[in-house]
């Protein structure tokens, strides 16, 4: 392939798929049978990916740098002309009457979704777009025959391309920051599984038959192939989870067993199921019984349930910010979701003893409970401080000498979270009094005069007023 592979794209057939290479500025065309590049298109500078219309024959790239939508025919794998669009268009999808391309700067219509809409996804019957947000780590649900926002999904840092399943039950979201997909339940609007795939994810797409999504790791110059004929592959140890299990010729099943387990099946086509997880523990195979004999459909895994044991820092602006929280524990491989209270915490990074977050905003200030759920469950146990920025009214006495040594008084409010003190940069002893008032040393200054003293809390820098050194009298 080029450089900087973006997009991936699936031919309704299956037969072929298209990358858009943005370094290169081109179009690899691949075989889906042999998995070797077929053909290498040029384009305008800049190519995110190629939407394809309900037939196979027309497709649409986005050039993000040029500002254009290039008409693509797949059949001599020329373009064949542009629309210009605006600035920076990075995903299309075509309606399934194929009269309709959305894009991320759309000419026709204003969308409004959450902050920095960068890509999107139409459900197969086209009644639903769902837009990733980056700015706020979401999923907009839009209504396509009111074009309104009815919901928002939370997922986590750095969302890229969504792809919804062709039995519309849920929709893959690549997750660039953590390296993981997000599996969204369409009943629902929520997050069911993370899955961790290669660095950097950026691009996804399902195969038409709904068994397979190739997500394009850009960081690693990989694709990763995830078996989708089980979702969601992981649940608890006491069941209850709805998964949809897809393959062929599944209609009029009997039964359906998650290892010795049967589980409930509550709809049934040659396609799809829908069952309800039953109990276990451990890895286990699906396998599905219909008139045709047991066929094994893939594996369900029985996750653990996470435990706590710390966080830090355990404080931070009522505002929220960029900080980076650690916490720690075990079984937190795959978390869906981390709540501050009841602000959402952004997965940065994930690990099994260890989740990266950045909090939200809170309503107000005060100790939150700290939740954190996975496939296994939910776990609590520790508690995070949202804090008011610090204000400072006095510095006293605010002169002494250069030696340094002047014990000073800083009184203000929002002071029991300090983190630091400095007199002209410089670190200076201190120790909490209480909410209102710090007590700080001065320490020594290689010249006299006015120099500002900061005060450094979870909100930030403080500007705190000053001091004025004074020369050491001399003999």
């Amino acid at each position: 392939m080029g450089t900087l592979p973006q997009g991936i794209t699936l031919s309704p057939d299956g037969t072929r798929a298209y990358v858009g290479n943005r370094g290169s500025d081109t179009i690899s065309v691949i075989d889906t049978a042999t998995d070797t590049v077929t053909a290498t298109i040029p384009t305008g500078a800049g190519p995110v990916l190629v939407a394809l219309g309900p037939d196979g024959t027309r497709g649409y790239v986005t050039v993000a740098d040029a500002g254009l939508v290039s008409v693509l025919d797949t059949a001599t794998n020329t373009l064949v002309t542009d629309i210009p669009v605006g600035a920076g268009p990075s995903m299309a999808a075509v309606t399934p009457d194929g009269t309709r391309v959305y894009a991320t700067n759309t000419v026709t219509t204003t969308i409004t979704t959450g902050d920095v809409p960068i890509l999107l996804a139409l459900s197969p019957d086209g009644a639903r777009l769902y837009v990733t947000n980056v700015g706020s780590a979401t999923v907009s649900v839009v209504d396509t025959a009111t074009n309104a926002v009815i919901d928002a999904v939370g997922v986590s840092a750095q969302a890229r391309f969504p792809a919804v399943t062709p039995d519309n039950a849920h929709v893959l979201v690549a997750n660039s920051l953590p390296d993981t997909v997000s599996v969204i339940d369409t009943a629902t609007h929520t997050v069911v599984e993370n899955i961790g795939v290669g660095a950097g994810p950026t691009g996804l797409a399902v195969s038409p038959d709904g068994t397979h999504a190739y997500v394009v790791n850009s960081e690693a110059g990989t694709i990763s192939v995830l078996a989708t004929t089980v979702l969601p592959d992981q649940g608890t140890t006491a069941g209850g989870a709805t998964v949809t299990v897809t393959g062929h010729h599944l209609a009029n099943a009997t039964a359906v067993r998650f290892g010795t387990a049967q589980a409930a099946i509550t709809a049934n086509t040659d396609t799809s199921l829908t069952v309800t997880e039953p109990a276990g523990s451990g890895a286990v195979p699906v396998t599905v019984t219909t008139a045709g004999g047991t066929g094994f459909l893939g594996t369900f895994y029985y996750a653990p349930p996470p435990a706590l044991t710390g966080i830090s820092p355990a404080s931070g602006p009522v505002a929220g910010g960029d900080q980076e929280i650690v916490i720690t524990g075990r079984n937190l491989a795959g978390a869906i979701d981390v709540y501050f209270g009841t602000s959402r915490a952004v997965i940065q990074s994930a690990s099994d003893t260890q989740l990266t977050v950045r909090a939200s905003g809170a309503p107000a200030p005060g100790g939150v409970a700290v939740t954190v759920t996975t496939a296994g469950g939910s776990a609590g146990g520790l508690t995070y401080t949202y804090v008011s920025s610090s204000t400072v009214t006095d510095v006293s006495p605010n002169t002494g000498p250069t030696s340094g040594g002047t014990v000073v008084t800083i009184t203000g409010t929002g002071l029991a979270y300090t983190e630091q003190v400095t007199f002209n940069g410089t670190p200076a002893p201190f120790a909490v009094i209480s909410d209102t008032t710090v007590s700080a040393t001065s320490p020594p200054s290689g010249a006299a005069g006015t120099v500002a003293v900061v005060v450094t809390g979870p909100a930030g820098d403080m500007p705190s007023g000053s001091f004025t050194y004074v020369a050491d009298p001399e003999i």
